[in-house]
């Protein structure tokens, strides 16, 4: 037996409304249950009963077509770390029943056309009775996992979709070269590339060509989701090897349109005989003492000094001797050295060069234009290489252009002090030349009187001279 209570309950149960839409023998009291008692007046329980019950009639609707409705179907989804994913669960045959996502973490992300995880990154794409679509930007590896597809028949059935993240490979590195290397010696290089999920490939190339079968190692990062792959490449190079470019590319799924390459430019160092010798002389230490022997010194000294290697040095050239204000003014750096250096830097007063606008550095070249007085200083130019570094300094003084404008014509006073010098000479000539014509003549006349003094007459005295036997017979011939 019921009581008065129960009897208006499933008076209410069984009314009119629900017997229109679900049938007479759709709904009875054991179905509903108690959950569904409501106190009040006849027509207010009507009412709430009607919205509390709308879900249980739309099921209970659905449960008699349940054979006819499909199940939902999905698509594993493969996206780029930082790209997009659609996710779309479509229904051949769906009886107006709503449809769910739901992520690895089985948190709502739409229900129908309404968002139920606050996450700016999922949007709806399309919601429909037969389909719903999300998108799923700005991907990371977190978001990888197992995706849900609920379509609420009775019972419900579900479909997972599996969304792998492709974990992007970063630019590789190439470590291990050693500026220059020795014809004929040995050298390895390694190419590094890290943040690849799943690891990546990595291929070497010497100028066009393949080079295969180099070994290579992966190891997981921190978090353990990515992986860093090294690959090691040993060569034996020789002279032919100088200039060539050796790469490493990475090859991984998500960068199917721009692979990721790193190069190295080889550097081989060899001694290059002039045309009269044979071909170029090898530098590796395992070749020099074998070579020593069939070489003249003139190689062998060559050699010699190719093989030391040494800090560069450096000197700079410059363009005029007076730096006049509002002229241009170009300083140019040599430096050379074993191995050769590289780039030269300039700077004035021990900093930056203070006007890059005015001061432009065009290889080892610096050329300053407009000068003024605010250039003066010193100019300093470096350059290095593995064995050291260098510089040489250039002290610039802008002068006043009046200061220099005397200096344009010949020099007059130069002019003057050389013929000043060419006159004085001639003199000194004059004057020696004179006194030796006087003191030759003077010389002769004594000659002369010599033996005369004690002589009591001419013809004794004439006698009595120095000479020889034909001198006296000239001079007493002249007497006579």
């Amino acid at each position: 037996m019921l009581s008065t209570n129960e009897n208006q309950r499933h008076s209410i149960f069984r009314g009119p409304w629900i017997e229109d839409v679900c049938g007479a023998d759709v709904i009875d009291e054991a179905s509903v249950g108690p959950a569904y008692s409501i106190k009040g007046s006849p027509v207010k329980r009507d009412h709430k009963l009607r919205e509390e019950f709308s879900g249980s009639v739309a099921a209970s609707k659905s449960k008699g077509k349940g054979s006819q409705a499909q199940s939902p179907l999905t698509q594993n989804v493969t996206a780029v770390e930082g790209g997009t994913a659609m996710l779309t669960c479509k229904v051949d045959q769906n009886d107006n029943t709503s449809l769910q996502w739901s992520n690895p973490a089985q948190q709502t992300l739409y229900f129908d056309d309404k968002k139920a995880l606050r996450d700016n990154r999922i949007e709806l794409v399309r919601s429909s009775w037969h389909e719903l679509s999300i998108n799923i930007s700005d991907i990371t590896l977190s978001d990888e996992g197992q995706y849900t597809c609920s379509l609420f028949t009775m019972p419900v059935k579900t479909a997972k979709a599996f969304l792998m993240v492709l974990g992007v490979p970063r630019t590789p590195v190439i470590t291990g070269f050693k500026d220059p290397v020795n014809e004929g010696d040995s050298m390895e290089l390694t190419c590094t590339s890290a943040g690849s999920k799943p690891a990546a490939h990595i291929r070497w190339f010497k100028g066009d060509k393949e080079i295969h079968d180099v070994p290579s190692t992966k190891e997981p990062d921190s978090k353990g989701k990515t992986f860093t792959v090294h690959s090691t490449l040993r060569l034996l190079v020789d002279r032919n090897d100088d200039g060539v470019t050796v790469s490493c590319s990475v090859d991984h799924e998500s960068l199917r349109l721009s692979p990721q390459v790193a190069t190295q430019v080889l550097d081989i160092q060899f001694l290059q005989k002039d045309d009269k010798d044979v071909q170029a002389m090898p530098l590796s230490n395992s070749t020099v003492c074998n070579r020593l022997d069939d070489m003249g010194q003139d190689v062998e000294k060559q050699l010699i000094e190719k093989l030391k290697l040494h800090v560069p040095s450096v000197k700079i050239d410059f363009s005029r001797n007076f730096a006049r204000e509002g002229d241009e003014l170009r300083l140019e750096c040599r430096a050379t050295g074993n191995p050769e250096p590289e780039a030269v830097k300039w700077k004035k007063d021990g900093a930056d060069l203070p006007d890059p606008d005015r001061m432009v550095v065009e290889g080892n070249v610096l050329i300053i234009s407009a000068l003024n007085k605010t250039d003066n200083g010193t100019y300093h130019c470096e350059a290095g290489n593995t064995m050291g570094h260098n510089s040489a300094e250039y002290i610039l003084f802008v002068y006043d252009p009046s200061a220099l404008a005397g200096q344009s014509g010949p020099d007059h006073a130069v002019i003057g002090g050389v013929v000043a010098v060419v006159v004085f000479i001639t003199l000194c000539l004059i004057i020696v030349l004179g006194r030796y014509l006087a003191r030759h003549k003077g010389t002769y006349l004594t000659n002369e009187a010599k033996g005369a003094e004690d002589a009591p007459d001419a013809d004794t005295a004439i006698i009595n001279a120095e000479g020889s036997q034909a001198n006296t017979e000239e001079k007493k011939e002249y007497f006579i």
